[in-house]
């Protein structure tokens, strides 16, 4: 597969020239990590039509002022970049990808590769046009040590032949409503949230082809989000060939934290990753009860993850160690993600 390949593209003194490309929340994170803690990598370059988060770069990343730019295509035509990363709105991440394919670069872009179907078939072909370029979707929870305990587990036999997947991502309430305005164009909490639970359970069950999916969701603190047709609570079943099944739960109202808990289910045993949002291993007992600290968002829980996958695509791009992750497993992820999201709308079985 495309991404499998190992990588070519001349680098200098063995160091990869990244540019990224989109500075909000999460790029913002990612854009430190690049600058400042990732090996083998120089952050030389911004892209962001906001003013503030270019004078970001500038002031807290050190990219001279001639390497940050407003404008994509010149961006993406910048000659001393090896790799560009897209942390992008999702609607514009197909064709971004696609240009910077062409231009010669390494890309990798974070999820979801797309949020339709055309748009990911058409990332695909022109990656399988140029072999040489590795392309990655930042599902970054493959990358966690947790779930690759699991998952290595799952292989070796341990819980026998897995055939259920329970899994949940659940934020913390924003009263503010951040999601309300990204929900235009989020693609919806399944989109959103659940393509890592969707990838993780195609993943731990052996990539198997999904047949159909159930969705159902309610609104219970976000009514702004009706106007999208979204939900701020949502539950979806999966089903795969062979028998395996998914179920999928996703927030956007807990009130203690961010709460990512998987569980992988066999014919001998079973598997939980993530349980109870704990920050630490700590349990503190006193007069008021017993308990324990909690997560505050998902970059808490996967700050660790996000540095190994960072790394991995770096290794690709310098072509010390090929990708498992392609981009056809984004496809897929894509192509349930709407299968549910259709089910939420029409209250309907969809096949996937």
């Amino acid at each position: 597969m495309v991404t499998e390949v190992f990588s070519t593209h001349s680098t200098v003194d063995g160091r990869l020239r990244i540019g990224i490309a989109g500075l909000g929340r999460l790029g913002r994170r990612h854009a430190e990590a690049l600058a400042f803690s990732t090996r083998h990598v120089d952050l030389v370059a911004a892209c962001s039509p906001v003013e503030a988060e270019r004078d970001f770069a500038g002031r807290e990343l050190g990219i001279a002022a001639d390497r940050l730019y407003s404008d994509f295509d010149a961006f993406v035509a910048d000659p001393n970049l090896d790799a560009i990363v897209l942390v992008t709105p999702t609607s514009l991440h197909a064709d971004q990808a696609i240009a910077v394919l062409k231009a010669g670069k390494h890309v990798f872009i974070e999820k979801p590769l797309a949020l339709n179907l055309p748009d990911c078939a058409r990332v695909l072909a022109v990656a399988a046009e140029h072999p040489q370029q590795v392309a990655m979707v930042g599902f970054v929870r493959r990358f966690d040590p947790s779930y690759r305990n699991a998952a290595a587990a799952v292989e070796a036999g341990e819980i026998g032949r897995p055939f259920l997947v329970r899994s949940q991502t659940c934020d913390k309430n924003d009263p503010d409503g951040f999601f309300v305005r990204f929900a235009p164009t989020s693609g919806g909490i399944f989109m959103d949230c659940s393509v890592h639970d969707i990838d993780l359970a195609r993943w731990l069950l052996g990539r198997p082809k999904a047949l159909r999916a159930f969705a159902t969701g309610t609104i219970v603190l976000h009514p702004g989000l009706a106007a999208c047709g979204d939900v701020d609570n949502g539950l979806a079943i999966v089903e795969f060939e062979g028998g395996a099944r998914a179920v999928f739960y996703a927030s956007r109202t807990l009130a203690h934290g961010h709460e990512t808990t998987t569980e992988v289910i066999g014919t001998a045993g079973k598997l939980l990753v993530g349980e109870h949002a704990a920050r630490d291993r700590v349990i503190r007992s006193d007069a008021s009860g017993v308990g324990h600290a909690v997560l505050g968002d998902f970059h808490e829980r996967f700050e660790a993850a996000f540095a190994h996958e960072m790394a991995a695509f770096v290794a690709a791009c310098r072509g010390v160690a090929p990708l498992s992750l392609t981009l056809s497993d984004a496809m897929e992820a894509t192509r349930i993600g709407l299968a549910i999201t259709r089910s939420l709308q029409s209250g309907m079985p969809e096949a996937v």
